[in-house]
């Protein structure tokens, strides 16, 4: 079989263009691995692939979830999958692009099996953690000693989760690891492409964007989530907060763009920080390597 060719890397680097570019002379279509981009309403502070790019090429799991609605990796895998196997059954090649580390490393080692969300549970935990946080820790360290170790008590996502994991699967966070499933069934036959750029050259652009970001409607989006009332605290969305801010005159639209450009920094220091500590097969630098390159020569991979 062909290898699955699986372009990732930091925010602003351009993996969406080559991926388009791929994907146009290699008859591909391209499958969207990243926990932002699949909710819809939030195309501008997301990033999501425009209009014309849908239209070059068919994009999957893009813009296709409801904001009030969350997914684990486990169930994103085999979303993956199904679309892997609809595109392979066209005689196409899929492309996966994206820049959600998890999600990648889920492909290949798989989740553990208790890694479904549990909506009502998971709320109830979360209120409880804001009631009384200390107690909640108590159960955790009761329950499983050994995970306890490696959560912190302020860390409200981890301390949350493992007791929902608990309380739906019947197992301790730690014994679950053990149970590691659900890997993508093409965990062998993946190419993950590590697209890299130093800063001096990374955070130009992404200043650039950012600036398109908001010229293009990110404050008008961000506006419409706040009038829907909606909890977008599960995504995200670089730029919410700050623009949220703005609009409700605690900040000047200049402060606002610079703690966007803050964040966003970090965001993809991080992503660099994941993605070469973890499975890559082939890395370019885009500071000795055009975007024409790249294609050409993962073209010939195959």
């Amino acid at each position: 079989m062909k290898k699955i060719i699986s372009i990732f890397g930091p925010t602003g680097i351009g993996k969406s263009s080559i991926a388009i570019e791929l994907a146009k002379k290699n008859n591909g279509e391209i499958i969207g691995v990243d926990s932002r981009q699949i909710y819809k309403g939030v195309s501008i502070g997301t990033a999501q692939p425009n209009q014309n790019q849908l239209n070059e090429v068919p994009h999957h799991l893009i813009g296709f979830k409801d904001l009030n609605e969350k997914i684990s990796a486990g169930e994103y895998v085999q979303l993956i999958d199904k679309k892997i196997d609809q595109i392979l059954s066209e005689n196409k090649s899929p492309i996966l692009c994206g820049g959600t580390g998890l999600y990648f490393k889920s492909l290949v080692e798989g989740i553990f099996s208790g890694s479904h969300t549990n909506e009502v549970i998971r709320k109830r935990l979360e209120q409880e953690y804001e009631n009384d946080k200390d107690k909640l820790f108590k159960k955790l360290i009761e329950i499983d000693p050994t995970y306890s170790e490696k959560v912190h008590i302020n860390n409200k996502k981890r301390l949350v989760r493992a007791l929902e994991v608990f309380e739906t699967t019947g197992k301790p966070m730690s014994e679950n690891f053990d149970l590691i499933s659900k890997a993508s069934k093409y965990k062998n036959d993946y190419c993950f492409v590590y697209l890299q750029m130093k800063n001096h050259l990374l955070h130009p652009r992404i200043q650039k964007r950012i600036e398109f970001m908001i010229n293009s409607g990110m404050i008008e989006e961000v506006e419409e989530i706040i009038n829907k009332k909606i909890d977008i605290s599960h995504i995200d969305y670089i730029g919410f907060k700050e623009l949220s801010l703005f609009i409700n005159n605690k900040i000047s639209i200049e402060q606002a763009i610079e703690n966007i450009f803050i964040r966003t920094r970090q965001y993809a220091k991080r992503q660099n920080k994941w993605f070469s500590a973890n499975r890559y097969d082939i890395n370019f630098d885009l500071e000795n390597f055009s975007s024409n390159d790249i294609v050409d020569k993962l073209i010939q991979i195959n």
